[in-house]
């Protein structure tokens, strides 16, 4: 794998700081995720349990994917091409939604 330094011309700063910031931001719901999995465990039930476990892991799929998402973004930076489409997301969006839901279902 070629260093980054090595790939394409030096972006400016600032698009990195910003790329820099977008990855610490993924790092941020990433946690969060996870302490709401941490949440959900303490309270009774089995359907609980389960999404915590799911937002749990949720939470560490988004940490894991956010690094080679910041370091496509400053590939793409320094070959002046367009910005891969963002898919994590998603991938957040999904796991907080289906968790709502499956919470409501339980309870209700």
């Amino acid at each position: 794998m070629p260093r980054l330094n090595d790939i394409g011309e030096e972006p400016d700063y600032r698009f990195s700081l910003a790329n820099e910031r977008t990855l610490l931001a993924y790092l941020r719901s990433a946690l969060a995720l996870m302490a709401a999995g941490v949440a959900l465990w303490q309270l009774t039930g089995t359907v609980e349990a389960a999404l915590g476990t799911g937002l749990l892991t949720c939470g560490a799929l988004v940490a894991v994917l956010s690094y080679p998402r910041w370091r496509a973004v400053q590939k793409a930076l320094r070959r002046h091409e367009p910005l891969p489409t963002p898919a994590l997301p998603l991938l957040a969006i999904a796991a907080l939604v289906g968790t709502a839901a499956a919470l409501l279902v339980a309870r209700a």
